[in-house]
C-alpha cells in the first residue's frame, strides 16, 4: 500500500470519528433540553436568616419549634427516672422545666423513649445552655431538632401522660408486691441512683463507678431477701442505702478515728496513749457501717435467735468476724440487723430509728431521718408504679404499649433526617394519642 493511500484512509477515518462525536454531542444536548432529568438531591430545612431582635443578634436554627434531643432510652422506667431527675435539678437552679418533655416512639425493636428540651430558636442562646447542662453531666449529648406546632402540642400532651401514669395512686401497695415483681424495677432504681450520685456527676478521679445492671440485680435481690427476713420497711431500708452511699461499694470517712481503752483483733492502731489507743474507724462498703459499729452488729448477730438458714448462704455472716475482709453481701445483712434492732429499740418509730442509724441511739439525726424519708417516699412511688405498668394484667395502662403515631409530614425530628414512619397495622388508640390521628 502506497503512502498516499494510507494517508487518505487515515484522514477519512478521523473525519468519520469526528462526525460521530459531533452528532452524539448534538443529540445529547437536544435530549437534555427536551427531556431534563430530576436529580435526587437531599432536602434540608430552610433556615431563617439571622436578624436583630431588640438589641441583640438572633441566629435561628429551626423553621418551626426549636428543640433538642438530650437523652434516649429503651427502658421506660429508666427514661422516666432521668426525666424527673433532670427536671428536679433544673427546678432547683430556678429554671423553667415545663419545656422538658419525655416522648415515646415506636421502632422495629420496640418502644424508644427520648427526652427533649424545647428552647429559644437561637443558636447563640440554645447551644450555650445545652453545653452548660452537658458540662454539669446532666445530659450526655444533645442534637438540635425542629418541630411543627402540631407536633409540639402532641409531644407535650404525651409527656403529660407520663406524669399522669406515674402520679395516680396504684391499686397494689409496696407491701403487697412479691420479690419477683419488685426485682427488675428495683435493680433499675439502684442503677439510676448510683448514676446520679454527686461524686459520679463530678467526674473526679476519685469518683466511684456506678452499678452495672448485674451488680444492681444482685444487690436488689440481697436487699429484698434481708428486708423480708428482718421484716423491715423496704422503702426506708432503701432510703438508708441511698443516704449512705447510693448503693455503691466504696469505703468512706477514711480519716475517722476513735479512742479505745485497749486494742482488739483487726484494729488499725493510729496512736497509743498511756491508757488507751486511737484506732481507725472508717465506714465500710455500701451501707457505710463503721468498723466499731460492725463489731457491735456482729455481737447482735451472735446473740440473735432467728433461723439464718432462711437467708441465702452468701448473706449469712460468719461466726468469726474479720474486720479487714468483710463481704459486701454480708454487710447488707448487718445493715438490716442494725435497722431491725433500732426499730425494736424505738418501738417501731421509723423516723427515730433511721435517725439513730446515723447519729446513734442517744442523739438520732433528724436531718438524716428526713433524707431517708424523702428517698423512701420516692422509692415507694417509683416501685409501685413501675410494677403496675409492667404488669400486663394490671388496670394501669402503660403509655408506651401501643405504637406512637408518626409526626406530621412537614416535621423534621432530626435535622437533615426523615421523620419516622407510622405503623401500618391498625391499633387501638391509647389516651395519649392525638385526636386527629
Amino acid at each position: 500500500m502506497s503512502a498516499r493511500r494510507f494517508l487518505r484512509k487515515l484522514v477519512i477515518g478521523f473525519l468519520r470519528l469526528t462526525a460521530v462525536v459531533l452528532v452524539s454531542a448534538a443529540c445529547g444536548y437536544v435530549g437534555g433540553r427536551l427531556w431534563p432529568l430530576d436529580l435526587n438531591a437531599p432536602r434540608y430545612p430552610a433556615f431563617p436568616a439571622p436578624r436583630i431582635q431588640g438589641n441583640r443578634l438572633v441566629v435561628p436554627f429551626s423553621p418551626g419549634v426549636a428543640s433538642a434531643e438530650v437523652a434516649a432510652f429503651n427502658d421506660q422506667l429508666e427514661a422516666f427516672l432521668h426525666f424527673e431527675y433532670l427536671r428536679g435539678r433544673e427546678a432547683r437552679s430556678g429554671n423553667d422545666t415545663s419545656h422538658i418533655l419525655l416522648t415515646a416512639f415506636d421502632t422495629p425493636k420496640g418502644p424508644s423513649y427520648k427526652i427533649f428540651i424545647v428552647g429559644d430558636n437561637d443558636l447563640l442562646t440554645a447551644v450555650p445552655r445545652l453545653a452548660e447542662l452537658e458540662g454539669r453531666n446532666l445530659i450526655a449529648h444533645y442534637e438540635l431538632n425542629t418541630w411543627t406546632e402540631k407536633d409540639f402540642a402532641y409531644y407535650r400532651q404525651q409527656s403529660h401522660m407520663f406524669d399522669v401514669a406515674y402520679g395516680v395512686p396504684t391499686e397494689q401497695k409496696l407491701e403487697s408486691l412479691s420479690s419477683f415483681q419488685l426485682l427488675p424495677a428495683l435493680a433499675r432504681f439502684l442503677v439510676f441512683k448510683s448514676q446520679t450520685d454527686n461524686r459520679v456527676l463530678d467526674r473526679s478521679d476519685a469518683a466511684p463507678r456506678p452499678l452495672t445492671r448485674e451488680q444492681a440485680t444482685q444487690l436488689a435481690s440481697d436487699i429484698l431477701a434481708v428486708a423480708d427476713f428482718y421484716a423491715l420497711p423496704l422503702d426506708y431500708f432503701l432510703g438508708v442505702g441511698a443516704m449512705e452511699n447510693d448503693y455503691m461499694d466504696v469505703d468512706g470517712d477514711l480519716t475517722h478515728a476513735v479512742w479505745k481503752k485497749r486494742a482488739q483483733r483487726d484494729d488499725i492502731i493510729l496512736r497509743r496513749g498511756r491508757k488507751r489507743v486511737m484506732v481507725s474507724n472508717y465506714a465500710i462498703g455500701t451501707w457505710q457501717i463503721t468498723r466499731e459499729t460492725l463489731r457491735a452488729a456482729h455481737q447482735l448477730y451472735l446473740k440473735d435467735k432467728r433461723d439464718y438458714t432462711r437467708l441465702p448462704a452468701r448473706l449469712r455472716p460468719p461466726r468469726e468476724l474479720n474486720l479487714n475482709s468483710v463481704d459486701d453481701a454480708v454487710l447488707t445483712t448487718y445493715a438490716g440487723l442494725l435497722l431491725r434492732g433500732l426499730l425494736d429499740h424505738f418501738g417501731g418509730d421509723v423516723e427515730r430509728a433511721t435517725g439513730a442509724y446515723n447519729g446513734g441511739v442517744k442523739a438520732p439525726n433528724p436531718a438524716y431521718a428526713s433524707g431517708v424519708k424523702g428517698v423512701a417516699q420516692y422509692a415507694r412511688r417509683v416501685l409501685e408504679h413501675a410494677t403496675a405498668l409492667d404488669d400486663p394484667s394490671g388496670s394501669t395502662k402503660n403509655p408506651a404499649i401501643a405504637p406512637s403515631p408518626a409526626p406530621s409530614a412537614d416535621s423534621n425530628p432530626t435535622l437533615g433526617t426523615p421523620a419516622p414512619s407510622a405503623a401500618t397495622a391498625p391499633q387501638e388508640k391509647p389516651p395519649y394519642r392525638r385526636a386527629d390521628d
